[in-house]
Order: C-alpha cells, then sequence, then structure tokens
C-alpha cells in the first residue's frame, strides 16, 4: 500500500494529463495520490471533475514557491504543499492567479536573456510544447534540449535557467506567512515540501526555521522524498514528531520532465506508507 502526494500534470510542468495520472495511479495500484501543480489548482479540479477511480483515494493540492522568514536565507526552493483545500475558495484562487501571472511576466524576460546568449526560442515555439498548460522554465528547458542546446533539462537549469545562471529571473513570490494563511483558510493542510532542496546545511538553522513556520500555522513536513537518503528520512522525522508536525511524502513526479522518476516508486525503491494518508485525513 504505497502513496505519491507530491505529482505534477500537465496543468503546471507536467507532462501527464490529471486523466492519464489518475489512470496510471490505478495502473500501479498506488492507494492514493495528490495532484499539486504548481500555483494551480486546476489539475485538481480536473481529476475531480473527471471523476477519482474507487481503487484510488484523492486528495486536492497545490504547490506554492514562497519566500523564506525575513530572518532565514534559502539557497534553494522554498516551497509549501497545501493539501485538502477548497478548490473553488476564493482567497486561494485570487493568490495563485497573481502567482501565475508573475510566471507569465518573467517568460518573455528570459527569452531575452537566452537570446543575447545567442540561444533563440520563441515564446510562441515554448507555448505549442506546454500546451494547454502553465508556461515556465521546465518548459524552455525541455524546448532546448528538443533544439539541441543542452544536452538535458538538468544541464539547461545548471548552464542558463537556474537561480543566479545567466538567463535566471526571479518572480514576485508572497512572504511564506501569507501562504500558510492562504492554505489554511481554504480549509488545507500546509507542508513544507522537499526540506533539502532548501539548501540548509545546518542542522540548528533547519530548526529554527521549522519552528518558525510551526507558529505561523505549518502543520506537516514532507520527509519522504527520492532525494532524502535514510539518514535524512531518520532526521526528518524526529524533527516532525518534536514539533508534532504531520508527516507526507511524493515523488515530485513530472512525467517526461523528469523521466528517472516514475510515479509511486521515484528512482525504483522509494515508498511512501499509506498509513500517512491515514492520518493526514484524521488531522482534517
Amino acid at each position: 500500500m504505497r502513496i505519491d502526494l507530491h505529482i505534477h500534470s500537465t496543468a503546471s510542468d507536467g507532462t501527464l494529463s490529471p486523466l492519464e495520472i489518475l489512470a496510471l495511479a490505478q495502473h500501479l495500484n498506488i492507494a492514493a495520490i495528490s495532484i499539486t501543480d504548481h500555483d494551480t489548482l486546476d489539475g485538481s479540479k480536473d481529476a475531480l471533475s473527471f471523476g477519482i477511480p474507487p481503487s484510488v483515494k484523492f486528495l486536492t493540492g497545490v504547490e506554492i514557491g514562497s519566500e523564506p522568514p525575513p530572518s532565514f536565507s534559502c539557497a534553494g526552493s522554498f516551497h509549501i504543499l497545501g493539501y485538502a483545500v477548497d478548490v473553488d475558495h476564493p482567497e486561494l484562487n485570487h493568490t495563485l492567479s497573481m502567482l501565475r501571472d508573475s510566471r507569465k511576466r518573467r517568460n518573455p524576460q528570459i527569452l531575452e536573456l537566452l537570446s543575447r546568449l545567442g540561444i533563440e526560442i520563441t515564446l510562441d515555439e515554448v507555448r505549442n510544447l506546454a500546451g494547454d498548460g502553465q508556461l515556465g522554465r521546465p518548459h524552455i528547458a525541455q524546448f532546448m534540449v528538443e533544439k539541441g542546446y543542452a544536452p538535458s533539462i538538468d544541464a539547461a537549469f545548471d548552464e542558463y535557467l537556474g537561480n543566479g545562471k545567466p538567463a535566471y529571473v526571479d518572480r514576485f513570490r508572497f512572504e511564506c506567512e501569507k501562504t500558510i494563511k492562504t492554505i489554511l483558510n481554504a480549509g488545507g493542510i500546509p507542508v513544507l515540501a522537499h526540506p533539502l532542496l532548501l539548501g540548509i546545511k545546518e542542522n540548528d538553522i533547519l530548526e529554527d526555521l521549522i519552528a518558525v513556520l510551526t507558529e505561523m500555522g505549518l502543520r506537516g513536513i514532507e520527509v519522504y522524498y527520492p532525494e532524502h537518503t535514510k539518514n535524512l528520512i531518520a532526521y526528518y522525522s524526529r524533527l516532525a514528531s518534536h514539533f508534532n508536525l504531520l508527516i507526507t511524502g511524493g515523488t515530485d513526479f513530472h512525467g517526461d520532465i523528469k523521466p528517472e522518476i516514475k510515479m509511486g516508486v521515484g528512482k525504483g525503491d522509494f515508498l511512501v506508507p499509506y498509513e500517512l494518508y491515514e492520518k493526514l485525513i484524521s488531522s482534517l
């Protein structure tokens, strides 16, 4: 009985539609899933409109990029997952709309910087690749690979699109307290995503950060993640217990954009136990 509570669809930067994700989860006998697209609820909305297979438990979800608390500096991705949110909640939908607008404004800026580096890509070309989804850096990276500008999506980020690289453009994000409160107001459970990717090396700083986030209303930590070693899983589990936080986990599945990560099993030996889903549900 495995679960996967971190899945991206074509509504953001995944390559499988919500309907395909539901079908794959059923085929793989994954007991519970959540579609957690970046800054949009469209993936969850579409899944609900299609109808959830009886064999699969489903949690609405979203992943929101946020600013860390003012006294903390994070070199990596600071994301808050929101589970079991009301997909029609006005405040949450308005917040996500503002974040999507920020993404849209930076895409032409990224392409302009790439052009100065001799990489000619038009917005229409990337739009065709993204389809109806939310156009972002992964789609630009994917197009760079297809056109031979980069050997892989990871290489495109490492050389051009990642934070601090020559074609990186920052975007607007809400402060994490605003993000957490908005998820709570929408009836959801705010969870700190993939703590390893925060880029915080010192344990005491991470613990101070989680203490501050807990005061803001954080309810959980994504302990199980493909990049988390067994030692990290044990450490993050102890942190969750210490701060009385829920434990969640997922693969961060994106389909062909991250082909090495498979739904439910990550790189092959990954498992998030079903009991974590049950504890999450019982906390609502």
